[in-house]
């Protein structure tokens, strides 16, 4: 009985992720139009981006300190929180005359969604064990990554006002609440209930090198992901002559179907070959491609898609190994905190990266705007070098105690 309520579950947490990350990048599948009406440059348009990675971190920072996965029931706090965040995206084209009122409700709704992504790997991480986890985070992170796609998709494929793209957003984000309230329910593998709150966890992880070794790995990860995911069609746009629909339908292939197909398959490698190698092979492709991005950036549309493909497979595949490793080794009370904690900082680092990619385009060009986001998931390999050496020589001493009883 629970194995078949574990698969049901699996796809109601997914489509709750789904229809909630939608809001994410809803004003980045519109720049174009936002810059017109507003006059933006791109450091402006890209505080778009940036301003929800902000909300995020201070609700996670928050939702961390607080312990609120942890010590209340994880579908309700989803649920509130994303019809917070379906109210500040419903927000923008009803209030915001310019920048300052829309970046303000953009941090609102980054603040808000810090209460559904988290909250969903707990509740993912709560239905499967240690063999299969690291799949069915997979699949969960590959849900996020369709849903953040979707806004390109929206845009992509039907003719709305950048107006209409922000309301369909919200409106998917108010049915990923009433998913989560009506349907989704915790499993039996973590930690339930009513438990202590113990904030000084966020920094107590830290102190043991498994959690460690899966944060820095993240943070790596995190240095390249968004950064890549916001200017990515700003990258395609200025290296070809396709229009809107076309580097839309582009850029949701890349970062949605080619990104899912990513996720699943470092869930099925985690799970099969182990955490570290997944995620250190992922990380090694990711940053070959961003050294590449420089000599692919005017080639012709059939060696860009492969490139692109390649690269919104790699970029992304290891998240939810990441995930799946901080709740294996973090304190099984406190999972939820974990991995909001993990979060907040690797957020925390995507408002540098989103910001320093115009940057560095404006100075140089389009072409080499993406070689700044090299070191991050170059870094984040050496982590995982790390930890698949600490993972076999505990294999080693697991196998000589064996032989010794």
């Amino acid at each position: 009985m629970v194995g078949h309520r574990r698969y049901v579950q699996l796809g109601l947490i997914a489509a709750m992720q789904v229809l909630g990350m939608a809001m994410w990048f809803s004003a980045s599948a519109v720049l174009p139009a936002l810059r017109e009406a507003w006059q933006l440059n791109d450091f402006q348009a890209g505080w778009l981006t940036a301003s929800v990675q902000v909300g995020f971190v201070v609700g996670a920072v928050t939702s961390a300190v607080l312990n609120l996965p942890d010590r209340f029931p994880p579908q309700r706090v989803a649920a509130v929180a994303a019809l917070g965040a379906a109210a500040a995206t419903a927000a923008v084209p009803l209030f915001a005359d310019g920048l300052a009122p829309a970046v303000l409700l953009r941090l609102c709704t980054g603040f808000f969604l810090a209460g559904v992504y988290p909250v969903g790997m707990k509740l993912m991480a709560s239905w499967f064990g240690p063999a299969g986890r690291g799949l069915a985070l997979g699949l969960l992170v590959g849900a996020l990554t369709i849903g953040s796609a979707l806004p390109h998709l929206i845009n992509g494929l039907g003719d709305l006002p950048w107006q209409g793209v922000l309301f369909a957003a919200a409106g998917l984000g108010a049915c990923a609440a009433t998913v989560s309230l009506t349907s989704v329910r915790p499993g039996p593998h973590l930690s339930g209930g009513r438990t202590r709150p113990r904030p000084r966890y966020v920094l107590e992880m830290f102190r043991e090198r498994g959690p460690m070794l899966a944060n820095l790995g993240y943070f790596g990860h995190m240095w390249e992901l968004y950064a890549l995911w916001t200017w990515l069609p700003s990258f395609v746009r200025a290296g070809t002559d396709g229009g809107d629909t076309a580097v839309g339908l582009v850029v949701f292939t890349a970062i949605g179907v080619a990104g899912l197909a990513g996720c699943l398959l470092g869930g099925w490698a985690a799970d099969r070959f182990g955490r570290a190698p997944a995620a250190g092979t992922a990380l090694v492709v990711s940053g070959l491609c961003c050294l590449a991005s420089p000599l692919v950036h005017t080639a012709p549309w059939p060696v860009l898609m492969v490139v692109l493909l390649v690269w919104g497979a790699a970029v992304i595949a290891d998240s939810g190994v990441f995930s799946t490793v901080l709740s294996e080794t973090a304190d099984s009370r406190y999972v939820g905190t974990a991995l909001t904690a993990q979060t907040a900082i690797g957020f925390l680092l995507t408002v540098v990266t989103i910001n320093l990619v115009p940057v560095l385009a404006d100075a140089t060009d389009w072409r080499y705007a993406f070689l700044i986001l090299a070191p991050g998931p170059l870094l984040g390999a050496l982590a995982m070098r790390a930890l698949g050496k600490q993972a076999h020589h505990g294999a080693r001493q697991r196998i000589r105690a064996g032989d010794t009883r």
